[in-house]
């Protein structure tokens, strides 16, 4: 693993989580996906009154990167917690989901990060052992 894009990663990962809309739950979470390409983005969780039509972080971001063309992805760092970060954050169902849309699940990594030097990877296949994606619809 190339440990200056990683660090890269995390740090963008953290810087966005400031930025999250998170009035209900407080749970602020920042995401940085890379695309297979190198090219970075971040996205953080955007909560609304009706629920259901909030956007978590790993989805803000991997959908940023597909509306700039990207389809492939190498790896997603996630951070997440209300005041500080004092645990892992793994991602949802949900945007489990959505990297399956996207992502091998072999060799995507997923990784759950609690300081710049503390993280666990993850790979999809291993927190979404029974996905349900594309293959299955061939």
């Amino acid at each position: 693993m190339e440990t200056d894009q990683l660090e890269m990663m995390i740090k963008m990962a953290l810087a966005v989580r400031k930025r999250a809309y998170a009035p209900y739950s407080k749970f602020h979470v920042g995401a940085c996906v890379e695309a297979n390409d190198g090219s970075l983005y971040a996205g953080c969780n955007i909560e609304n009154a009706g629920y259901t039509a909030t956007i978590c972080a790993e989805r803000a971001a991997i959908f940023k990167a597909v509306s700039e063309g990207k389809r492939n992805f190498k790896r997603i760092v996630i951070v997440g917690g209300y005041d500080k970060v004092k645990d892992f954050c793994p991602p949802c169902g949900v945007c489990l989901q959505v990297m399956s849309e996207f992502c091998n699940p072999e060799t995507f990594q997923i990784i759950l990060v609690k300081s710049i030097k503390e993280y666990k990877v993850y790979t999809l296949k291993e927190l979404l052992p029974k996905g349900f994606g594309p293959a299955q619809l061939l």
